[in-house]
């Protein structure tokens, strides 16, 4: 089914899996619009039977008549590939209401089953961030290798899928890849490396999530938790260590090709947090914390042992045929500035609200020829403010542009770009990140119809973030055995399986390591 121009093809049927409070926010409400516009047809969520409450409030409250739920039982679910009871139950579901394509929006480690179910079926898929996580990937150093593997078996699973239908795509919603300020960086790095042939010289990355959590709810709180021996890397880390590279590949050029990347992280773990600020610290900012606070200072200590990253920094080294092109810095953090002024959650789930305020920043320096500065910095939760585009508004983005005249005259020395600069002042009031998510999600809804739009964003150009994922994590669990924390891996852009060349898959290449 590559194509076709029947109603069922213009509003075709989906399953959206995993309808937490991510899917709510950013998902569903592009697929209602969608739906409402007559380009969507019927929509099923899949969740676990605990949500049924929230999840059946929450359709009742979309008004959608062509919007309903199924259940599963945590039994019923698999990290790497699902139960066979399962499998019958989502492929009656594909069978009886004609899907055609997969939303997978659940916890991180089980994205890899479903995604692997859908491409079996043939059927499209739009997955979040990351490809997979493995259960004490910080921790243990051959859970780490793993994420590397489950990349290329869902590719192989991709392949396969396209020799019997090419008309299927797997796309991540790895949303900066669609954000106009980040399609902007590119275009210019690309511009100077057309002019000099200099690759990025030096690159940082900076993310924090502004999102502070109380000590008890290191333990309780589940969505986007550390007690599965991972943490911000999995969660919104993903999408710095997919943006590097992207951002690289605009300036490669032959002979300066990346084909190794030295990594090196260290990571606060959530015992550090409980130094950083031990409970006698939240006693004198807090009167009530006794009141609240559910663990003793030891037992908290006990259970959050093998807890995964909360804060992580990655340095990077990336070489080609020996040489040092590029040196790079992704620092992600969870526990950074925030707004929240209170021990209780304004509302159980964290994802957005109780104070959580986005900082992130990037330094591109291009030799002496560019230096490219993006800034977005929030003050406040929520969209109040009278300059909503400006320094710690909700859609603030800066650009600064530098560029050596002095040898170009034709360059401009300095340009300030502003969003509205960039895409033309489209993004809506809710923020530029969820602008640039719908483009993702309109991009692949417009492939389930046939449009053969080009994608972004596909899977098989992910490989190189996975390499990185895979060096953070086998770095950090080095070093908590105290084994040496220097990671070396394969970074050939040539290195991912290409998904059909002469009908056949072309095999992966040995993987550097030591």
């Amino acid at each position: 089914m590559t194509g076709g121009n029947g109603p069922e093809w213009r509003s075709p049927n989906v399953l959206v899996i995993g309808v937490g409070p991510h899917a709510r926010r950013n998902h569903l409400p592009v697929l209602l619009d969608e739906q409402r516009a007559g380009r969507l047809g019927t929509i099923i969520g899949v969740d676990l039977v605990e949500t049924q409450e929230i999840n059946d409030e929450y359709v009742r409250s979309t008004g959608s008549s062509a919007f309903s739920m199924v259940y599963l039982k945590k039994s019923d679910t698999g990290r790497v590939t699902l139960p066979p009871p399962t499998e019958r139950l989502l492929d009656g579901f594909v069978a009886r209401h004609g899907i055609r394509g997969v939303v997978v929006a659940t916890e991180p480690s089980f994205h890899l089953a479903y995604a692997k179910w859908a491409l079996g079926r043939g059927l499209s898929v739009l997955m979040d961030k990351p490809v997979s996580a493995r259960v004490n990937a910080s921790l243990d150093e051959g859970q780490a290798g793993l994420l590397l593997d489950d990349y290329d078996e869902l590719m192989r699973c991709y392949a396969d899928a396209k020799l019997r239908n090419p008309g299927v795509v797997v796309s991540m919603m790895s949303q900066r890849r669609y954000h106009p300020a980040f399609r902007t960086m590119r275009s210019l790095v690309n511009e100077v490396a057309e002019a000099t042939n200099c690759p990025i010289t030096s690159i940082q990355s900076f993310h924090s999530d502004g999102q502070w959590r109380m000590p008890a709810e290191l333990v309780d709180i589940g969505y986007h938790s550390y007690d599965q021996g991972y943490g911000k890397a999995s969660h919104s880390g993903y999408h710095f260590l997919d943006i590097v590279p992207w951002l690289l590949e605009a300036a490669e050029a032959p002979g300066k090709e990346l084909d190794e990347v030295e990594v090196f992280s260290n990571v606060v773990r959530p015992r550090d947090l409980l130094r950083q600020l031990d409970f006698d610290d939240y006693r004198k900012i807090f009167a009530d914390f006794d009141e609240h606070n559910r663990y003793s200072a030891s037992d908290l200590w006990r259970r959050v042992r093998h807890h995964g990253e909360v804060d992580v920094f990655v340095s990077l080294a990336f070489r080609s045929a020996g040489r040092t092109m590029t040196l790079g810095s992704v620092n992600l953090v969870h526990n950074g500035f925030s707004q929240r002024g209170s021990v209780l959650p304004n509302q159980l789930d964290l994802y957005k609200g109780n104070g959580r305020v986005r900082h992130e920043s990037h330094v591109i320096e291009q030799g002496p020829f560019q230096a490219i500065y993006f800034q977005s910095y929030q003050a406040r939760d929520g969209a109040a403010g009278a300059d909503p585009a400006g320094v710690g508004g909700d859609r603030h983005v800066d650009v600064h542009v530098f560029r050596n005249r002095a040898l170009f005259p034709a360059w401009e020395s300095h340009q300030h770009l502003r969003l509205d600069d960039m895409d033309g002042g489209l993004s809506p009031a809710r923020g530029h990140q969820e602008n640039a998510r719908r483009h993702s999600m309109q991009e692949f809804l417009s492939h389930l119809r046939g449009d053969g739009l080009p994608v972004t964003s596909d899977l098989a150009e992910h490989r190189r973030g996975c390499v990185l994922m895979t060096g953070a994590y086998l770095s950090a669990a080095r070093r908590r055995r105290g084994a040496d924390p220097v990671v070396r891996l394969d970074f050939r852009r040539g290195s991912e399986i290409r998904l059909v060349r002469n009908g056949a898959v072309r095999p992966l290449p040995e993987r550097v390591e030591g």
